[in-house]
């Protein structure tokens, strides 16, 4: 049973290690693309609407 709990916790510290080093060092740091996703089209999504719910017309008056 020690032997499984001290192998858990070295394995636990082992990955928050890795993740430290890994965020110090800059892997998560991204500095593009943040700043061209505007760029970049979205996907249309292509919805089915039913007859007469919404034409998208603008100048159609709302009754």
């Amino acid at each position: 049973m020690f032997i499984l709990m001290a192998f858990s916790l070295g394995a636990s510290l082992l990955f928050l290690g890795a993740y430290i080093w890994s965020v110090k060092s800059g892997q998560f740091d991204d500095k593009y693309t943040p700043s061209v996703r505007m760029l970049f089209e979205d996907k249309k999504i292509s919805k089915k609407t039913e007859p007469g719910l919404y034409s998208g017309d603008k100048n159609e008056e709302i009754k």
